[in-house]
């Protein structure tokens, strides 16, 4: 078909966001885009807890309600070898070694999703088209 929908590697996600607002959008919307919401949690355990198998890609905040940090949760999905991006206010000065990139804050739904079409795009060895302004990615 020469319109179709390019096949997605990444299809499961975990959001980790602890902004109920921004939690919400991000989740309806992606849900919309077609991506498959495996759990939206606001803590560094039931992040850990929740990266499984059954995760292709985490979108993590760095500060957490839990008073945690997104740098637990990076380590947790490296260790299971989960893509993460940090969606985050402030750039962390170590975010280049654990995660893949970053969207900063304030993001547009649309940016938010050019960065996962991005992530997609570099891991499965594609030509990346756009890489939004209010996204870094990571060279890996």
């Amino acid at each position: 078909m020469l319109f179709g929908k390019r096949e997605r590697t990444l299809r499961r996600i975990l959001i980790v966001e602890d902004e109920p607002l921004v939690a919400f959008d991000n989740e309806h919307f992606l849900r919309d885009a077609g991506y498959e919401i495996v759990a939206t949690v606001d803590t560094v355990p039931q992040a850990v807890d929740a990266i499984t198998d059954d995760v292709d890609l985490v979108l993590a905040d760095v500060i957490l309600s839990d008073g945690g940090s997104g740098h637990d949760v990076a380590r947790a999905a490296q260790k299971k070898g989960v893509p993460l991006i940090f969606v985050t206010g402030s750039s962390p000065e170590d975010a280049k070694g654990l995660a893949i990139g970053l969207l900063s804050k304030p993001y547009s739904q649309r940016d938010l999703l050019a960065a996962i079409e991005t992530v997609d795009a570099k891991l499965s060895g594609k030509p990346v088209k756009r890489v939004p302004r209010s996204f870094t990615l990571f060279a890996s």
